[in-house]
């Protein structure tokens, strides 16, 4: 089984995220996904990822959310992102889905994954992701729940 990083967080997004159960403490989710078959060294990068998102709620986004600044890629960026998910980013916060420090959150994450190249999908994934952590971000993460789950766009670059 050639698991990875994402899948481990994609595991925890599906089974917990619409849980209104109370959440099982880190010590017996390492132990479900061990028993669901994923790696523990993935299991380990899953969770420092996750801790890492969460630290970025703690971040000053006040000043940035006024920007009207250009986002320009890095070359490492424009390595690991194709045009089509660098777009899909652009067309988010062109939209008002996102704000300049949510889509520096998501550019930050899907450089933090270890997959070589990202396409659309993941790139919708982890913008669900971090809206979902995000306070203040509701509409916005229904916004991309709705287009993540039922009305998929095709964008013409």
């Amino acid at each position: 089984m050639k698991e990875n990083v994402f899948d481990v967080l994609m595991y925890l997004f599906e089974n917990y995220i619409y849980d209104d159960e109370p959440q099982p403490d880190r010590e017996s989710l390492e132990s479900e996904l061990f028993d669901a078959g994923f790696h523990q060294v993935e299991i380990r990068k899953a969770f420092d990822w996750l801790d890492a998102l969460t630290q970025s709620r703690d971040l000053p986004h006040g000043l940035m959310e006024e920007s009207r600044a250009i986002r320009l890629f890095t070359d490492d960026e424009q390595a690991k992102l194709d045009t089509e998910s660098r777009g899909f980013i652009l067309f988010l916060e062109q939209a008002g889905v996102l704000g300049p420090a949510s889509r520096e959150v998501i550019i930050e994450r899907l450089m933090a994954l270890e997959e070589e190249e990202t396409d659309l999908d993941l790139v919708k994934w982890v913008s669900l992701m971090v809206l979902y952590n995000q306070p203040g971000q509701e509409e916005a993460y229904a916004w991309m729940e709705n287009l993540l789950f039922e009305n998929p766009v095709h964008l013409v670059h």
